[in-house]
C-alpha cells in the first residue's frame, strides 16, 4: 500500500467531486471521507471523549479490529491514551506491526522493538507526559487498510536523562504530528514529525549542538542525499501552474491551489485570497501567526532558506465537516533542494535539505480559518550540519570519532 508522490508542479489526475460516499481514486494522493462518520475529537480532552455517552458512539464496519474499537478515531485516541497516559506499553505488540516502518524525517526506523525502545526512552526522559488538545484526520476502511493524521500537545517534566542530554527537571510543552497506516487492527507504517527544536530550546541545551552531535552519529545511517538542481529546482523552468477544473470549490482542488500558488510558485499574494483576513496559523517553537500580513512573512522566511527548493505533496486528507465548503484538512508535505539562501535557517551552507512536514487545517466557507503548521528543525539542522566525506575519512584514519551508528530514536 505504499503511496505515491507527486510533484505539485506537475498538473495531477483530476478527481472527481465527492458525492454521498467520499472516496478517492486509488491512483491519486487526495482522500475523502465524512466527519459524520466517526466521533471526532475535536480538541477535548480524550477523558470525555472515552467518557462518551454510549448512544453517541458511531459504529464504523471495523473487521479485523479488537471490538473495543467503535471506529478508527476511536482506536487513535483510546490506544494513545492507553500507552502514554496509562503507561501499558505492551499493547504496542498488539496495535503496531511487527515488521512496521516508522519515518523521522530522512531517518528510517524499522519493526516493533524499535517502537518499544523509543516508548520506554521517552518515558524514562519525561515519566509525567500527558497529553493536551488535539484532532484526528481519518479515510480509508477496514479493506483497503484506514489511514489517521493524528496532532496535539504534550507537557511533560524531564526528570530522566533523555537522547539531548542529563536530566534538567524542566517543564516543557511539544508538539507531535503522526501520519499512520492502518489494517487489522495494527499500524504497519507510521510518519512521525516532532518540534524538536522546540522541545531542546525549552530543556536549555544549544540546537545547533545537539544537531551537530546527531548528525555525526547518523551520518553512515542517513547521510546526506545528493541530487542536483535538475532534479530539485528545474534551474531555468519555472514552476507549472495548477488549473482547477471549474470555477466551483472543491476542496482537493483547493489544497493544490494553495500550494502551487503560495509553496511552489512564492506568489505569496495569494495568502489573501486562501486565508481568511485573521487566520491563525499555529507555526513551529509555539509561535502564533496571526492575519495574512504575518503569515506571508512566515512563508518568506521559510523559502528564502530552500529559494529554488521543490514542493511534493504526498498526502491530502478530507474530512467534510456539514458542508462542501467547511473541511478538516490534512497535508504531508516535502520541500527538497539547496540551503543556498540566508532565511529562517540562518546563513546558508550550500547543503541539500529534505524538510518533511505534517499540517493541519481548519477550512471554513471555502478559506482557511486556522492551520497548524509542522516539521522538525533539528532534523532540518542535522541535515545542514551532516560531516562532509572529506570528514568522515580524517575522523575513521585518525579515530577522533567513535561513536557507533545506531537507530535515532530522540522523543516518540
Amino acid at each position: 500500500m505504499a503511496e505515491k508522490q507527486n510533484n505539485i508542479t506537475e498538473t495531477p489526475v483530476k478527481e472527481k467531486k465527492p458525492s454521498t460516499k467520499l472516496a478517492a481514486s486509488p491512483n491519486n494522493f487526495i482522500f475523502y471521507a465524512d466527519a459524520d462518520d466517526v466521533n471526532m475529537i475535536d480538541s477535548k480532552d480524550d477523558y470525555d471523549y472515552i467518557n462518551m455517552e454510549q448512544t453517541q458512539q458511531k459504529k464504523q464496519r471495523m473487521n479485523g479490529f479488537s471490538d473495543e474499537y467503535n471506529n478508527i478515531v476511536d482506536y487513535i485516541v483510546k490506544i494513545t491514551r492507553q500507552i502514554w497516559k496509562e503507561k501499558d506499553i505492551g499493547l504496542i505488540y498488539d496495535t503496531y506491526s511487527t515488521s512496521i516502518s516508522v519515518h523521522k524525517g530522512l531517518i528510517n526506523s524499522h519493526g516493533v522493538n524499535e517502537v518499544i525502545s523509543g516508548a520506554l526512552q521517552t518515558l524514562h526522559a519525561f515519566p509525567d507526559r500527558k497529553g493536551l488538545g488535539w484532532s484526528v484526520i481519518w479515510s480509508g476502511d477496514d479493506e483497503q487498510g484506514f489511514f489517521t493524521s493524528h496532532r496535539g500537545r504534550s507537557s511533560a517534566t524531564n526528570l530522566g536523562d533523555s537522547f539531548y542530554g542529563p536530566a534538567t527537571g524542566k517543564k516543557v510543552i511539544f508538539r507531535t504530528s503522526a501520519d499512520c497506516m492502518i489494517l487489522n487492527n495494527k499500524i504497519f507504517e507510521e510518519w512521525l514529525v516532532m518540534d524538536t527544536y522546540h522541545l531542546v530550546q525549552q530543556l536549555g541545551f544549544d540546537p545547533v549542538e545537539v544537531a551537530k552531535r546527531i548528525a555525526k552519529g547518523t551520518r553512515k545511517l542517513a547521510p546526506s542525499i545528493q541530487f542536483g538542481f535538475n532534479e530539485t529546482a528545474e534551474t531555468g523552468l519555472p514552476p507549472k501552474i495548477f488549473k482547477p477544473s471549474s470555477d466551483t470549490f472543491e476542496i482537493g482542488e483547493f489544497m493544490q491551489m494553495v500550494f502551487n500558488r503560495v509553496w511552489a510558485r512564492r506568489s505569496f499574494n495569494f495568502v489573501r485570497e486562501f486565508y481568511e483576513d485573521n487566520a491563525v496559523v499555529h507555526y513551529v517553537c509555539n509561535r502564533d501567526i496571526i492575519g495574512v500580513s504575518e503569515i506571508q512573512g512566515m512563508f518568506i522566511s521559510l523559502l528564502a532558506s530552500v529559494p529554488n527548493g521543490k514542493v511534493i505533496l504526498e498526502r491530502v486528507t478530507c474530512n467534510r465537516r456539514g458542508s462542501d465548503t467547511d473541511w478538516d484538512v490534512a497535508v504531508r508535505w516535502r520541500l527538497q533542494g539547496l540551503h543556498e539562501g540566508t532565511g529562517y535557517f540562518g546563513a546558508p551552507s550550500g547543503k541539500p535539505l529534505d524538510i518533511s512536514g505534517i499540517n493541519h487545517y481548519k477550512i471554513r466557507n471555502g478559506k482557511i480559518a486556522e492551520e497548524w503548521f509542522l516539521f522538525d528543525g533539528i532534523e532540518v539542522l542535522r541535515q545542514i550540519h551532516l560531516p562532509k566525506e572529506e570528514e568522515d575519512e580524517h575522523n575513521e584514519e585518525t579515530n577522533l570519532d567513535n561513536n557507533e551508528d545506531g537507530n535515532f530514536t530522540g522523543v516518540s
